[in-house]
This record gives C-alpha cells, sequence and structure tokens, in this order.
C-alpha cells in the first residue's frame, strides 16, 4: 500500500490555506492561485480539456458541479470531475492513456482530524495525499501539466478557488 510511498512534491507557495504544487507546470514567480489557475487554463489545446481530480470527501458541502462549470466556462473546453479513487480506474485511464490534451486540477483535503490506518505507520490523510502524488508524477512523467491544491480548510479553500475561477 504505502510501502513505497511517493514523494510529495514540496509547495511552490501557500496562500492562506491552501498549499499549491506543480508538475510540468511553471509557476516560476506565481504567487498566487488565480495566477497559477490561469497558467494551468494556459496550457490547453484547442482541442484539449480539463480534468478536476477531487481527493477530498464526496459528503462535504462542496458544490463540485458549480466548480467543473465554473472551469467549463472559463475555458470554453469539455471539463469533467472525478472523485478519487473512483475516477482512477475509468477516466484515469484515459487521462494516462489516451492523446495528450488534458491538463489537470488535483484537489486535496488535509483534515485536522485525520485517523491512524489501524496496523499501519501512516493515516488515512497520508495515505490519500501519497495517492495524490502518485497520479500526478505519473502524468507529470506522460508530459501533461498538473496543479495540486491542498486544502487545510475545504470549505472556505473551495470558495477562494471557485472565486479565482471567475
Amino acid at each position: 500500500m504505502l510501502e513505497k510511498r511517493a514523494a510529495i512534491v514540496p509547495a511552490t507557495f501557500t496562500e492562506g490555506t491552501i498549499e499549491v504544487r506543480s508538475q510540468q507546470l511553471d509557476l516560476s514567480g506565481v504567487e498566487d492561485v488565480t495566477t497559477a489557475i490561469k497558467k494551468l487554463f494556459a496550457e490547453l489545446a484547442n482541442d484539449g480539456y480539463v480534468s478536476i481530480q477531487s481527493y477530498m470527501n464526496r459528503n462535504s458541502d462542496l458544490a463540485a458541479s458549480d466548480l467543473r462549470e465554473a472551469v467549463a466556462e472559463a475555458t470554453n473546453r469539455p471539463t469533467t470531475y472525478g472523485w478519487a479513487p473512483r475516477f482512477l480506474h475509468s477516466t484515469g485511464q484515459y487521462h494516462k492513456g489516451g492523446p495528450r490534451q488534458g491538463v489537470f486540477l488535483q484537489l486535496v483535503s488535509r483534515s485536522a482530524d485525520d485517523l491512524a490506518v489501524p496496523g499501519r505507520d501512516f493515516t488515512f490523510g497520508e495515505l490519500i495525499a501519497s495517492q495524490a502524488a502518485g497520479d500526478a508524477k505519473v502524468l507529470a512523467d506522460l508530459g501533461r501539466p498538473v496543479l495540486t491544491l491542498t486544502l487545510t480548510n475545504p470549505v472556505e479553500d473551495f470558495k477562494t478557488i471557485l472565486r479565482a475561477i471567475g
């Protein structure tokens, strides 16, 4: 499971309670979430798509459909929203094996009440973060740009991301 933990890329910067990481996406000089998201969207080809990959609690108050619609409107490109780990076995296969047309926005939640995995030396939060990091690495190794936003305060940070998209 986590015996070989995926290395989590150090945060490029932190805005408020959102940690920002990127792979195959140059964020040199970028210091805010809005600009980071715009840089990701600038990587979109005319025939490209945006994949939002959510490593968060599906039962929270987050308006996933609002985010997907905001991204689709801002980019005028097809946009998908997938909950991990479910999407990894369906659309995730296309992201990795299909044509190099996607840009990837990962949302990872950091929980204040993280629980230890029984019998292991890691928590469920660390498991999820490692899964996201591993997926980002595979995508980046295939030349796909990945922007990972780690949300410490998911509900408020989600609103910040919606505002950043416009």
